[in-house]
């Protein structure tokens, strides 16, 4: 559960640093912050969906 949670740190970073690529100009690096918005948001959302709704989590007991 703490992984996904900081994988969507992650993303939400990616997102500011997208959103700040593009105001420079500098799409190599917009590029980059999209693809780490989209695989890091996906583990982390699937990640919490089976955690919350499946009950599929690693117990840390």
């Amino acid at each position: 559960m703490v992984l996904a949670i900081l994988f969507l740190l992650i993303a939400i970073l990616s997102v500011f640093g997208g959103i700040v690529s593009v105001k420079r100009k500098n799409f190599f690096a917009a590029g980059f912050s999209g693809v780490a918005v989209i695989v890091f948001g996906f583990f982390s959302i699937a990640t919490l969906y089976a955690i919350i709704f499946q009950g599929t989590g690693v117990p840390l007991e």
